[in-house]
């Protein structure tokens, strides 16, 4: 019952969000926001991308022109190309956040164990301040679902379909790796609570053995639970590093409009005849971290001009509710957050099986967000943590 009261909420909400974007984009000039943006044409831009563009991974751009092409294509007769593409933004991004409201209400109820907050928390997600970029032609309602269904499948102990999951949110966006941490903490829960157990009824060599096979058992899971979530991302640097440092092409393969765009806004283009980018001879070539210093701008405290000034004040609300959740989170229970929930007091009760939830990593994670997206990188991305 609560998840079909979720899922008609999350539905009005989604139209009037379009709507209400509708509106606001007929009555308001856009904003020219210094990012990355595709020259506006009919014909397919055939050749290899800028380098501004594969600091977005490969997950989202691939599924819409896919849907654009396929089930949307009885349109053509009506809509243009830019139309039908448009029109799967809008559907499959609406999809895919119903899709991820379902997933946050199911984790919720798993890890609150309340039903009632678990549905005022659903209902929260869904007038979320990064409403926009959850309907927009971003990546975030997909990062969202597969998020919250990898976690709530880790929870649940499915940790090969967990990472999976996990795996292909990192595909749609990098700050997937984060995920990587909960992967960490839960079977490290898991095997705290079994060490517990076996300390308390075995003996002598069986109990070394037992905390041997736990311990090999953890290190294991979590090697191989990293691997398969960081795959995609670096596979996609690994793509970067071959377009730009080891090129096969020259700049008269790629589109003409690709490249008068990059002559306007100085974006470089593989070139098999000129030399390789100076970030390629670097120890780790990474090229996000390039396309972050040098295209978006980021690094310690390089936001803080006075023309951000209202980005700061538009991220300060969300700042300051996150930090007030993590603070009554801890004087809840500050001796459970000083031991980061892993294990209980030795005078609790039912050690042969671990405490249900997240506990700290959830907010753990926020509060360790929190700085890094203030002095690190663009405040106003606070609003979509």
């Amino acid at each position: 019952m609560d998840a079909k009261v979720v899922l008609e909420f999350a539905t009005v909400t989604r139209g009037f969000s379009l709507l209400l974007q509708a509106v606001l984009n007929a009555a308001i000039p856009d904003h020219e926001a210094d990012a990355f943006r595709p020259p506006r044409t009919e014909e397919p831009l055939e050749g290899l991308p800028l380098r501004a563009q594969l600091c977005l991974l490969p997950a989202l751009p691939c599924g819409h022109p896919g849907l654009a092409e396929t089930l949307l294509l009885p349109l053509s007769s009506w809509l243009s190309v830019r139309g039908r593409l448009l029109l799967a933004v809008a559907l499959g991004n609406t999809a895919l956040f119903l899709l991820s409201v379902l997933s946050q209400h199911a984790l919720s109820r798993l890890v609150l164990q309340d039903r009632r907050l678990a549905l005022l928390s659903s209902l929260l997600y869904c007038v979320t301040p990064a409403n926009v970029f959850m309907t927009a032609g971003y990546s975030e309602s997909l990062f969202a679902a597969l998020t919250f269904g990898g976690l709530f499948l880790l929870e649940k102990g499915f940790t090969f379909r967990a990472c999976l999951a996990l795996s292909i949110a990192t595909a749609a966006r990098s700050n997937g790796l984060v995920n990587m941490g909960f992967l960490l903490y839960l079977p490290s829960l898991h095997a705290i609570s079994q060490i517990r157990v076996y300390r308390a009824t075995s003996k002598g060599h069986s109990k070394v053995l037992h905390y041997i096979w736990v311990i090999t058992r953890l290190l294991l899971t979590s090697l191989f639970g990293c691997t398969i979530i960081a795959l995609p991302f670096c596979a996609f640097q690994y793509y970067g590093y071959r377009t730009f440092c080891t090129p096969s092409t020259s700049p008269e393969q790629v589109h003409p409009a690709l490249l008068s765009l990059a002559e306007r806004k100085g974006y470089r283009i593989p070139d098999e005849n000129g030399p390789p980018p100076l970030w390629c001879m670097r120890p780790l070539p990474l090229l996000y971290s390039h396309i972050q210093d040098v295209y978006w701008d980021v690094g310690f405290l390089r936001y803080f001009e006075l023309k951000q000034i209202p980005n700061f004040i538009l991220a300060l609300p969300m700042a300051t509710l996150g930090i007030m959740a993590a603070y009554a989170y801890y004087q809840a229970n500050p001796e459970l957050c000083v031991r980061l929930g892993l294990w209980r007091a030795s005078s609790d009760e039912g050690l042969d099986k671990p405490m249900p939830g997240f506990f700290n990593p959830g907010c753990l994670c926020m509060l360790s967000i929190q700085p890094f997206s203030w002095f690190l990188e663009h405040c106003a991305c606070t609003c979509r943590f």
